[in-house]
């Protein structure tokens, strides 16, 4: 079977969908092998629930289409998202290295602060109030922590409307968090932003005991690691640079043109590590399998402690694009079957 035109023509069929719906986290005795690539029996016999976005950054007209399943295995969930997306987006922001031997870090021009559409990653993100706890969530979505139209930042701010609305955010970034197979951990609150105290306005990360990423800095004009490999990133590298590999650079094994990972990553510990990834991408469709124990017992998690209620929550997905993601407006709601 082609695998290519069975995906792409699978993902046609979501293309007409317009209204959010109830997802099912089926019942299932073996849990899938988190390999991003959606073969396991389990996903065959869940139920997807379509999806259609809308209005982001990169996208053809904005939109892309997809589809999302669920399993309960044991004390855990598992979730299965599919998405279009034409293009693999890895190049984050990389160093290159001059003509004359220096090295200058690839920025958007049009970036106004915090708006990098070009050279960034693609990610998908999943927010949920936790108990309940944000009341205008059912009729809005993710519209009700997003406010677009709050200067000085081009993109608005996320906040919750009320002291003690709380929201559980898991930010899958392809090229930080996803090659260590883990979702960033976060979560919102009512915090409005603050250019001194709240950057992030609402945002916040989970705590976390280790690991995590961060920005390879240029120490005395270069890059300060490399891959042990010595390998360019646009000759056969990568743009992230695990922990594990990295080594002090060698300016001499590179030529003007090549191009260097200016992050540095490696999995987290604690609190904000708790959501599992597998990731693939081919042939413009996005395979995300995901995994989390239902109870974390952390005050920033949503608790998926009753299997009997229904959990709303909503989707996004970015290609490319540092905040501006294609959404989709009306929440979806999880529930488990008996």
């Amino acid at each position: 079977m082609n695998h290519k035109i069975t995906m792409a023509a699978s993902l046609l069929l979501l293309a007409g969908a317009t209204q959010a719906a109830t997802l099912t986290a089926i019942n299932a005795a073996q849990a899938p092998t988190l390999d991003g690539q959606a073969d396991d029996p389990v996903w065959a016999q869940a139920e997807a629930v379509k999806l259609n976005f809308k209005k982001g950054s990169n996208l053809m007209d904005g939109k892309s289409s997809g589809s999302l399943k669920a399993a309960r295995v044991g004390d855990s969930l598992y979730l299965l998202l599919q998405y279009q997306d034409p293009t693999h987006s890895v190049r984050r922001a990389p160093f290159v290295k001059q003509a004359d031997g220096s090295w200058k870090k690839l920025k958007d021009p049009d970036d106004k602060g915090g708006d990098n559409n070009k050279y960034y990653e693609d990610k998908a993100a999943f927010i949920w109030p936790i108990a309940n706890s944000m009341p205008d969530f059912a009729e809005d979505g993710c519209f009700a922590a997003c406010h677009d139209d709050e200067p000085p930042k081009p993109f608005g701010n996320k906040y919750t409307e009320n002291p003690g609305e709380l929201g559980d955010i898991w930010h899958l970034k392809s090229v930080r968090t996803g090659v260590v197979g883990q979702s960033d951990d976060q979560w919102l609150d009512h915090t409005r932003f603050d250019p001194e105290k709240a950057k992030g306005a609402g945002r916040h990360s989970d705590k976390k005991d280790g690991g995590g990423y961060k920005n390879i800095e240029l120490k005395d004009g270069k890059p300060e690691f490399m891959h042990k490999d010595g390998v360019a990133a646009n000759k056969g590298g990568t743009y992230w640079l695990k922990s594990d590999d990295a080594v002090a650079l060698d300016d001499s094994r590179f030529q003007p043109g090549d191009e260097l990972a200016s992050i540095l990553v490696s999995p987290f510990t604690g609190d904000r590590g708790d959501i599992a990834v597998a990731q693939h991408w081919q042939d413009g469709v996005w395979t995300l399998e995901i995994s989390r124990k239902l109870v974390t017992g952390s005050p920033t998690d949503v608790q998926f402690d009753d299997i009997k209620a229904e959990y709303l929550f909503g989707v996004a997905v970015f290609d490319n694009a540092q905040v501006r993601h294609a959404y989709m407006q009306k929440p979806l709601s999880l529930r488990f079957a008996p």
